[in-house]
């Protein structure tokens, strides 16, 4: 369920395996959503999911909103306690994110990382107070596998050149993962402050993962949950 769980400071921090879809269209979406934040968290916790959109959005949570979804933005902040941000994935990077009283989430893939969704998350949530940010670089397809057209890699790489990559096989690729890391480290998240948990969804069979499985692909979730008046 949670292949992921760790717990730094306040905040709890949970990336969920192929045990459970998270898909917006899955059956028993909100079953399993709610499993993998009980698992994390404890019962009763509310999780704000996002309709992404490979944007750079950021909505700033302060309540469940109807349905518990926030429409078309690529990022969640808030600085509320006990409230679940969730994003999700199947080889984009979910990225989730923590400071002084603020934590967050984002959905990077590679428009997002071409848009500026990394700098934009970690922007406003110093604009809340966030302080030191801390960052935890989730599951995602990896440069050796995600072979795109020449023209792509050269769009991606003229914004972020550490992007530039090749498969494994010998043709032009796309790492978001090495994307996503140098920019935390252009917005000033140090190195010791990122944990990338190093997983290729596209080689783990165990990872969704939509250029290995296609449309039947399902969606595993990055979740992250400031808990600071009670241990779990």
């Amino acid at each position: 369920m949670l292949g992921h769980r760790e717990r730094s400071g306040d905040v709890l921090v949970g990336f969920t395996d192929a045990t459970l879809d998270v898909a917006e269209e899955a059956p028993g979406r909100d079953e399993a959503l709610n499993d993998a934040v009980t698992a994390l968290a404890g019962a009763g916790v509310p999780a704000v999911r996002m309709r992404q959109v490979h944007g750079a959005s950021v909505a700033v949570v302060d309540e469940v909103p109807d349905g518990g979804l926030v429409p078309d933005v690529d990022a969640l902040v808030t600085t509320c306690a006990d409230l679940a941000l969730v994003v999700r994935a199947a080889d984009c990077v979910p990225l989730v994110l923590a400071g002084e009283g603020v934590v967050a989430v984002a959905h990077a893939g590679r428009p997002g990382v071409v848009a500026g969704v990394v700098p934009a998350v970690v922007a406003r949530m110093r604009d809340l107070g966030a302080g030191v940010v801390r960052a935890w670089v989730g599951p995602a397809v990896c440069g050796r596998c995600y072979e795109v057209p020449d023209e792509m890699r050269e769009t991606v790489s003229a914004v972020v050149p550490e992007a530039r990559a090749e498969t494994s096989w010998g043709t032009p690729a796309v790492d978001v993962v090495a994307g996503v890391l140098a920019q935390l480290r252009a917005a000033g998240v140090r190195a010791d402050d990122i944990t990338d948990l190093g997983a290729c969804t596209r080689e783990d069979d165990a990872l969704h993962s939509y250029r290995r499985d296609g449309t039947a692909a399902g969606r595993l979730a990055g979740i992250v949950v400031r808990r600071p008046e009670r241990e779990t």
